[in-house]
């Protein structure tokens, strides 16, 4: 056993919340494994942070009328608190927008490029003539050339998983405008993976015995297939600059810089610890730290290929010692997609459910070697007859005997006594090392099961026992059968743990005791009579009618339906809406969804920001009357003070505006 376990998630886009899937994938196994191994008293870190670069920033940028920082801001911290709903911890969560990164990043190119591991070439590059710019590969959709999917963008198609370059899509548009591209020419850097080759195929297969099969196979057929050079600087504004004088107006690709995030949020990390060189000894000390990645299935090529290659490329860095990627969960059956809003967002399942009961489902669906599937029937029925039914009987029945027929107290124990009593304090003699040993080699899913399978013996126990009879002709029999159900669960207490944070501690302070290391939970003894607090019942039951409130939101937001809170007609009446008529519009510079807008409301004139440039032309509305909200607070959209809100119809994303059915003068009141 290594020294130290540096452990990360992949840095999830901050360009929109997290769902279940996010979770289940990369983040609650990370946040398991880590919590198992800090109870366990080896020392070990979880990384993570934010990835606040590449397109899929900018494009929600243009689509919203705002800037890559004020997406990236919001988007930060809306994921950290929904991390913060789900229990899971780090050690430092970054991001990939401080300079304490782009130093980082721009350090570890430099250190490839002077080693001959990044190589410059001209290409031809889609240009968008409506846009009027270079159009970075994920501008670019199309139909995909190996399975047909229309929606393939130009760096990878989501259908069939394959990495894709812009020209190879069939029917190529703008994912902007809808435009069809043009080819022109552009200098970009290349990651020269085909020198990397050989050492990278070394190393993997010094990973064969014990990576899951389905990264190592599909690490191993790209090999095979013959790894091309990869281009890894862009044509944007937003991004860490590629750090040499020729390349200005060019930044580092986000699947670059991205995995850099790791190295820059541990620096984070041992500045906020006071010793800055402290990163050092989890990052260069190749054998005493066990670095491991929990990623998605999506992420497998980056994180068993691209990666590993950067990293072997500079050499001083340690590779990585296990990528225990999952497959995808599924919602009800489908695929989840953000586009289509097919998914179950963690904020809204928080105000549901507690998240021990989040925690449990989604372990107990999590797809570790296929995809999986995600239900609400499934989740009530696995919650209810394991969790509450299994689980939290077992804990509430014994304390409650305890309390009731035994004054609250309970032990000593500290003979085998019989049959019955050793099989049960047998099982806590193994259970440690035995979920340990699940734990340690990713198989969480198996990890709850056995927890499971450990309450229900134990309530099996208590049946046979029948503690409710022997209270009456042997009560020492009765204080032994509790006092062996009570060790059982202050095993449970430390080793449920990982898996159910809040739960651990509830059942900690019912049962009086002090949290124990992971391999202290083997001890069944009961030196000396303890007595317990009052019991509480753990959980209860998840009930048809919030079944049914998942499900239907679920479905609405698919259908585009928003749920919304019911307001008081005095909230309403606080809305001052007017017709206005419009002056004069003109397009904003760099902002290609904005229009600039002087709307007359009678008593005055306003400046709006309207996202609507790419479905009416400036000219074509001048004049127009339209609704506009007078009183929202002003704020500043790319430099312009928009002074209200102009309403208008949302017609599957596309806004569609609204007139009256007669001229009626500006400033008349909308009721």
């Amino acid at each position: 056993m290594k020294k130290r376990i540096l452990i990360t998630s992949a840095l999830p886009y901050a360009n929109g919340p997290l769902h279940i899937g996010h979770i289940a994938g990369a983040y609650l196994p990370a946040d398991i494994y880590t919590r198992y191994q800090k109870k366990r008293g080896r020392e070990a870190i979880h990384i993570c942070g934010t990835d606040e670069h590449g397109v899929a920033i900018t494009i929600r940028a243009d689509k919203e009328g705002k800037s890559p920082r004020e997406i990236v801001d919001f988007y930060h911290e809306r994921i950290k608190e929904d991390f913060r709903l789900m229990r899971i911890e780090f050690d430092n969560f970054s991001r990939t927008s401080l300079p304490l990164h782009y130093d980082t990043a721009q350090e570890f190119f430099l250190r490839l490029y002077n080693k001959g591991y990044i190589t410059q070439k001209s290409v031809e590059q889609y240009y968008c003539p409506k846009c009027k710019r270079f159009l970075p590969d994920r501008y670019v959709e199309g139909t995909c050339p190996h399975c047909g999917y229309d929606k393939a963008r130009g760096d990878q198609c989501d259908n069939c998983g394959r990495w894709l370059e812009p020209k190879e899509l069939i029917n190529p548009r703008c994912a902007i405008c809808g435009t069809t591209p043009v080819l022109k020419e552009s200098t970009h850097y290349y990651l020269a993976l085909s020198k990397l080759s050989e050492p990278l195929e070394k190393w993997l297969n010094s990973k064969k015995s014990y990576w899951k099969p389905e990264v190592i196979g599909l690490a191993l057929s790209w090999i095979k297939e013959g790894l091309k050079d990869r281009a890894i600087t862009r044509d944007l504004e937003w991004g860490v600059p590629v750090p040499l004088e020729e390349a200005k107006g060019k930044v580092l690709y986000v699947w670059f810089d991205a995995p850099i995030g790791y190295i820059s949020s541990t620096k984070e990390w041992a500045i906020k610890k006071g010793n800055p060189d402290l990163w050092k000894e989890w990052w260069l000390d190749k054998e005493n730290t066990k670095l491991v990645h929990f990623i998605g299935k999506d992420n497998i090529v980056f994180h068993a290929i691209v990666w590993p290659a950067m990293l072997i490329g500079h050499g001083d860095y340690v590779l990585p010692d296990n990528v225990p990627a999952n497959y995808y969960l599924n919602l009800e059956g489908s695929k989840i997609s953000t586009s289509r809003n097919w998914a179950i967002w963690i904020k809204d399942l928080a105000t549901l459910y507690p998240a021990d009961y989040i925690r449990f489902g989604l372990t107990y669906f999590m797809p570790e070697t296929r995809d999986s599937d995600f239900t609400f029937h499934d989740f009530k029925e696995r919650v209810n007859n394991e969790l509450v039914n299994n689980f939290g009987n077992f804990v509430n029945r014994t304390l409650t005997f305890i309390k009731k027929y035994l004054n609250g107290r309970v032990g000593p124990l500290t003979e085998r006594g019989n049959e019955d009593d050793g099989e049960i304090l047998s099982l806590i003699e193994k259970a440690p090392s035995e979920l340990g040993e699940l734990i340690d080699n990713y198989n969480f899913r198996k990890g709850i099961i056995y927890l499971m399978t450990l309450s229900d013996k134990g309530n099996r126990y208590f049946d046979r026992m029948a503690p409710w009879k022997t209270r009456k002709t042997d009560i020492e029999r009765t204080k032994r059968t509790l006092s062996v159900c009570y060790a059982l669960i202050r095993t449970l207490s430390v080793l449920i743990e990982p898996y159910l944070p809040d739960s651990a501690k509830r059942i900690r302070e019912m049962i009086n005791a002090t949290d124990m290391k992971w391999d202290e939970a083997a001890r069944w003894a009961i030196p000396q009579e303890i007595e317990i607090n009052e019991p509480r019942v753990l959980y209860k039951k998840v009930e048809e009618e919030k079944i049914e409130i998942g499900e239907k939101d679920v479905k609405s937001k698919e259908k585009g339906e928003k749920k919304m809170a019911e307001i008081s007609f005095e909230d309403f009446m606080k809305l001052d809406i007017k017709i206005g008529k419009i002056k004069s519009a003109e397009k904003v510079e760099g902002a290609d969804k904005l229009l600039k807008l002087t709307v007359d409301i009678g008593e005055r004139e306003i400046t709006l920001a309207a996202g609507i440039a790419q479905f009416y032309n400036p000219e074509d509305i001048i004049g127009k009357e339209i609704p506009v909200l007078v009183n929202l607070k002003p704020r500043k959209i790319r430099g312009i003070l928009s002074q209200g809100m102009m309403l208008a119809a949302d017609e599957d994303g596309k806004p569609v505006l609204l007139h009256p059915e007669k001229e009626v003068k500006p400033g008349s009141v909308v009721r």
